[in-house]
């Protein structure tokens, strides 16, 4: 059996769009049903190939709108029933309390809302259309009427990037269990886009990592289409909840993958390499077998990310990698760390070599495959933190506690 488990599964169920948004890497515009799409039919037969892999997916249904899918509560229901966790991605301008109450009796668990600004002229200018921020703040309101967890999507650009701390602000005073910051990747309609500089991507960066600290009993913060942030994180704040899980850093063929409406599976949104087509080959042959797949399980880093201390944790992005060398493996050009720290930086606890007894072997061994990089590395940046020179069992026990009691 593979040992890559998906547990992370993004579906564009539609392309079909009610907004025009600068960055859409589907191009997505469209209101008539385009040709192509999955059928209901399909789509239930596609849930009973993903709950094959992996009962226990999270599976993210998403657009385009998803919201103008006719049958998106079918598929929703159906996907639950199957033991999937089921979210949803929208623009939140269709949301109603009609449509509140169908998302509730679809079980469906959280709803990702995008939000790009504060200031309302600014959300319409970049989701091309005139009181888009208005009727997202109505979403969110019926959302909270009816109980509904929901999180906030804010994806970084050179207009809004000074806004990212009062955008977490203003997540956690309305209630909003998480807020993902997304950074772009120049694909779809984003290839017309600027992106941030590498400085101002690391210093966002550094600045997630300290409000992930500051916010950790009141919201999640996440740095999202950013593997480094783990290195980041490991640099600032080696016992964070962050460390413990495996959602920051690239997973792209290994835990994750994305479909596209016409049914084609690919490694993430942002990479366009298919690794073949749900309507020709059963989706497990697909995720076990396709090249695409078995090279970014297998990888072979090339540029700054061949040597790199970090890339078992990180790996750079992929998808940028592709999308301006035409490489999957290539290095990421976005990412300051040079192997002696952020450039113009020393980095942290240089020179001390840790070593680990037998028996702290033996427990790490039993900790699984997927995360025992990061915990490996966890636990050293804790080390490293004590001036401890040797890790034990008991060194292993003292940090998840303390991690545990956070």
């Amino acid at each position: 059996m593979n040992s890559f488990t998906p547990f992370l599964i993004s579906w564009n169920i539609t392309k079909r769009c009610n907004l025009k948004c600068r960055h859409c890497y589907l191009d997505a515009s469209e209101l008539t049903s385009p040709k192509g799409e999955l059928s209901t039919d399909e789509a239930l037969a596609l849930i009973d190939d993903i709950a094959s892999i992996n009962p226990n997916t999270m599976l993210i249904l998403t657009g385009g709108e998803p919201l103008l899918r006719d049958d998106v509560f079918d598929i929703a229901k159906y996907a639950s029933s199957k033991g999937l966790m089921v979210v949803l991605g929208t623009n939140g301008t269709m949301i109603d309390a009609h449509i509140a109450l169908q998302i509730k009796e679809s079980n469906i668990k959280g709803i990702g809302i995008s939000i790009d600004s504060l200031k309302p002229l600014s959300h319409d200018r970049f989701r091309g259309l005139d009181g888009a921020w208005k009727k997202t703040v109505s979403g969110i309101d019926a959302l909270k009427k009816h109980s509904i967890d929901f999180q906030l999507q804010v994806t970084v650009t050179k207009n809004n990037y000074d806004e990212i701390p009062a955008v977490i602000e203003y997540a956690c005073k309305i209630g909003a269990r998480a807020v993902n910051v997304f950074f772009l990747v120049c694909t779809g309609r984003g290839q017309e886009m600027t992106d941030i500089t590498p400085k101002q991507y690391e210093d966002m960066l550094k600045y997630l990592a300290n409000a992930q600290k500051e916010y950790e009993d009141k919201i999640m913060v996440r740095a999202r289409c950013a593997p480094h942030f783990l290195r980041v994180v490991q640099e600032i704040n080696p016992d964070s909840e962050i460390m413990k899980g495996a959602t920051s850093g690239c997973l792209a063929g290994t835990h994750y993958f994305r479909i596209t409406p016409e049914g084609d599976v690919t490694p993430c949104p942002y990479m366009p390499t298919s690794a073949g087509n749900v309507r020709k080959q059963r989706l497990s042959d697909i995720w076990d077998n396709a090249d695409i797949f078995k090279t970014l399980r297998n990888p072979a880093y090339k540029g700054n990310c061949k040597d790199c201390e970090f890339n078992e944790v990180c790996g750079g992005c992929r998808a940028r990698a592709y999308a301006e060398k035409g490489d999957v493996m290539e290095g990421d050009s976005w990412c300051e760390y040079d192997g002696d720290g952020v450039k113009g930086q020393g980095s942290r606890g240089q020179g001390v070599e840790i070593l680990w007894t037998d028996e702290a072997k033996e427990r790490l061994g039993k900790v699984p495959v997927f995360l025992r990089t990061m915990v490996k590395k966890g636990v050293e940046g804790y080390a490293k933190r004590k001036g401890l020179k040797e890790i034990t069992p008991d060194i292993m026990m003292e940090m998840r506690k303390r991690v545990s009691s956070r």
